[in-house]
């Protein structure tokens, strides 16, 4: 058997923006009044097109985009790939078309093995049914027999949590309910390939600890697992290799660390990850700078609902993508305590007088203490050219200096009898 799961060749996909292609003709979706508005112009814009006037009867329907273009690379069985980039880079398509949910404009991909995919919160789950009977539709769909779906049954339903909805319709389920068990389905049942979109920021932090740990006991089965995250966190703990996308074409192939560095690296300005939400609360804006002896970090929110107890959470890594510290506002309670809100700003002072010099990457995200959603938002960057630790390399030494008081005392010299 090939050591190949997945090959890519030359693959891409072209949109068309603002139009579709239908029986050799192409079409957009109009209101009444665009119809009328439209009908009622076209005399006039056929009389300026035969008079010169640079009316033409032709709607701007041939402008496109390439979501993906020329990207090529293999997938060797067993391999943990973290796939990043920002909004819009052609991530989540090149997983839509491994899936095979969207065929591809040019190139080819090959698959080999049974794949599994969770790109977004209840992809193939039937909302009328209950939580069991699309266990066993998702395990039909994907060539299992019903003995094998039998046999992981409760591990699934364990690991989602969520054994007393498992006999509900799943259109009641809350998104975290949702995600949890479409994770689990993904996971539990025995496909070669598992392919995961950033549906993981939905989920708490909890969950989150305990997807990681499951793709990473998948892939040490010798499945194959393809990633796509903005969580550098994630990508750097349980990917051995990272793929970068921008403008829908793949520009790095290298370690995550590699990646990782050149993504941060290529955008100074700091990288937003995540779009406004009507549905969810978002960071809406954030800012970091050096004051005096201390990384100041203003971040602002938004929510469509109240939230009773927001929780700002950040790491700051250093330039070869490692964590070197965290926290959030619980384990430093904010004052005063913030009040159910629908908008609101955390502000938190980072000593700096720690750090040696080198350039930081600061990881936000927003939870809540008690629901079910967690959104990684944005990363800002900063370099540090000042810092403690006496010149010595962050790189040998670590980022963080801690004083230390030394004490020497010579023996040579002391009697010996």
């Amino acid at each position: 058997m090939s050591d190949i799961a997945i090959r890519v060749d030359n693959l891409g996909k072209q949109y068309h923006i603002g139009a579709i292609q239908q029986a050799g003709a192409r079409h957009t979706y109009k209101s009444l009044r665009d119809s009328i508005a439209n009908a009622a112009s076209v005399p006039f814009r056929a009389a300026r097109a035969m008079l010169g006037l640079g009316g033409h009867l032709q709607n701007d329907y041939d402008r496109t985009i390439w979501a993906l273009r020329d990207v090529s690379f293999e997938v060797h069985r067993g391999e943990i790939i973290g796939v990043i980039g920002r909004n819009g880079a052609g991530k989540s398509t090149l997983l839509k078309i491994l899936s095979r949910i969207t065929e591809p404009t040019a190139g080819r991909a090959e698959i080999h093995g049974r794949t599994g995919s969770l790109l977004e919160v209840g992809t193939g789950f039937h909302p009328e049914l209950t939580g069991r009977d699309n266990i066993y539709l998702n395990g039909s769909i994907l060539g299992m027999r019903r003995a094998e779906i039998a046999r992981q049954f409760d591990a699934i339903v364990a690991f989602a949590e969520v054994e007393e909805f498992v006999d509900t319709p799943v259109k009641h389920y809350s998104s975290g309910m949702y995600l949890r068990l479409a994770f689990a389905v993904a996971a539990h049942l025995e496909t070669e390939i598992l392919l995961v979109d950033e549906v993981l920021a939905v989920g708490d932090l909890q969950f989150q600890e305990k997807c990681l740990g499951k793709m990473q006991d998948v892939a040490a089965t010798g499945r194959t697992v393809l990633f796509v995250s903005h969580s550098i966190s994630s990508v750097q703990r349980l990917c051995t290799r990272a793929l970068l996308f921008a403008g829908g074409k793949l520009t790095v192939d290298s370690s995550p660390a590699a990646v990782i560095a050149e993504y941060i690296g290529s955008h100074p300005e700091g990288i937003y990850t995540s779009p406004p939400s009507t549905t969810r609360p978002t960071i809406t804006n954030a800012a970091l700078a050096l004051q005096g002896e201390a990384l100041q970090l203003s971040v602002e929110f938004q929510s469509p609902f109240p939230i009773s107890n927001p929780v700002l959470s950040f790491v700051v890594y250093n330039s070869l993508g490692a964590a070197v510290f965290g926290t959030d506002s619980c384990a430093d309670p904010v004052s005063p305590p913030p009040p159910t809100s629908k908008a609101g700003r955390f502000e938190v002072a980072i000593p700096s007088g720690n750090f040696r010099p080198d350039r930081y990457l600061v990881s936000l995200w927003l939870s809540d203490q008690h629901a079910d959603y967690c959104t990684l938002e944005m990363i800002l960057q900063i370099n540090l050219t000042g810092g403690a630790g006496g010149g010595l390399s962050p790189q040998f030494f670590g980022n963080v200096y801690l004083p230390t008081h030394w004490r020497f005392e010579s023996i040579d010299a002391k009697s010996t009898t």
